[in-house]
């Protein structure tokens, strides 16, 4: 059995990373299995900035294979926010709620025609001598109300035109099939598969 560290303590994204990856060969743990787990200040520019150095120092940490990844909300009528910041975006220890109305106070005078958005997840896998990425995008459009229960996040203002949906709207099953993170994350899967050949163990 092949232990993968998830660098995160957030239980729906794990929950997402191990409906997405699962490899029966791999045993997936995250943070929150270790009592002792540092934390590691993501100050990068990019998300594949703050996800490299995430799994590089974990890696360091644990010595164990890691990945790791980041991931947010890019508005084209705000200048690319919250980006990076999208955890944070109406501060520390902001919660979903509090970002959300972030948003939608942002986007109050922001025309139907304006609201262009991405998401966007990149993913660092690292065992100490590979250190490969993979990004999966996801383009939508934010709406002036919430809409949908499930998910977590932004996902009840992001809907995609072509699905009529709102992530929110979206069981898990459908969501990780086409959202950014199930399009890193299946990238992810394929490498392991392939390069690692769990697909043969």
């Amino acid at each position: 059995m092949y232990t993968l560290i998830a660098a995160t303590t957030n239980a729906h994204k794990l929950r997402e990373i191990r409906s997405i990856l699962n490899i029966r060969s791999i045993a997936l743990k995250s943070l929150a299995d270790f009592k002792n787990s540092p934390t590691v200040i993501e100050d990068g520019q990019t998300f594949e900035e703050n996800a490299i150095k995430k799994a590089r120092e974990y890696y360091e940490f644990f010595r164990q294979p890691v990945i790791a990844d980041d991931s947010g909300l890019e508005v084209d009528a705000l200048n690319n926010e919250p980006g990076v910041f999208s955890a944070r975006y109406a501060g520390e220890r902001a919660t979903d709620a509090d970002n959300n109305r972030l948003l939608l106070e942002r986007m109050r005078h922001i025309p139907a025609e304006k609201r262009q958005a991405r998401f966007i997840c990149t993913v660092c896998f690292t065992d100490g001598k590979n250190l490969k990425t993979f990004t999966g995008v996801r383009q939508g459009i934010i709406l002036d109300e919430l809409q949908g229960g499930e998910g977590f996040g932004y996902d009840p203002l992001f809907f995609i035109p072509e699905y009529q949906k709102t992530y929110a709207q979206m069981d898990r099953e459908e969501k990780n099939r086409i959202s950014h993170r199930g399009l890193a994350f299946a990238q992810l899967k394929a490498y392991l598969e392939e390069k690692l050949n769990f697909s043969e163990m």
